[in-house]
């Protein structure tokens, strides 16, 4: 039997809020890897996520202040879960991704799902792709040409112990520690 060692990382999760507590029962299933509680080990990543959420929030309150935040956590990946690893932009990544995004439901029994991540930039090339303009080969190709981010996701109470909620970290004003 062949045991890995535990990977220890420091995640970030971008926001309109401090989470402290991740709670799976409130969050977005359309997703790239399903509903789950999303983080980056790209801390600028994080702050970037955390500022789009915000500009949407914002577009939409009516005038009302909304601040953006990155939560810091420390992960440590336990043997006895569920992982699903995708290294680069390949057409199972893809596929993934395409079931995902179309679904209301969590269509796989994964605990955590690590991969590139499918930004606005990329979901660009993924339409064509579903619209037929691009075929598999060339989308792949298009998409390693872009810089690609990771995504961990966490899909389960038991993925979710693996991570330690650390500080909270307030966007603007020199990005103070709260």
């Amino acid at each position: 039997m062949i045991v890995r060692e535990e990977l220890k990382l420091k995640i970030y999760h971008g926001s309109t809020e401090s989470v402290k507590y991740p709670n799976l029962d409130i969050l977005n299933y359309k997703a790239d890897f399903g509903k789950g509680f999303y983080t980056t080990t790209d801390y600028e990543q994080a702050k970037k996520w955390s500022k789009i959420k915000k500009k949407r929030l914002e577009n939409n309150s009516h005038g009302m202040k909304i601040n953006s935040y990155v939560s810091v956590y420390d992960f440590v990946e336990k043997n006895d879960l569920k992982i699903l690893r995708f290294e680069s932009a390949t057409k199972e990544w893809l596929d993934f991704i395409f079931k995902n995004r179309k679904s209301n439901d969590l269509l796989h029994e994964y605990d955590i799902v690590i991969g590139p991540v499918a930004n606005d930039n990329l979901y660009q090339v993924i339409s064509g792709y579903e619209d037929g303009i691009y075929n598999l080969n060339e989308t792949i190709k298009r998409l390693k040409t872009y810089t690609l981010t990771n995504q961990i996701s966490f899909h389960t109470a038991k993925a979710l112990k693996c991570i330690k909620y650390m500080k909270t970290i307030k966007m603007g004003d020199g990005d103070k520690d709260e």
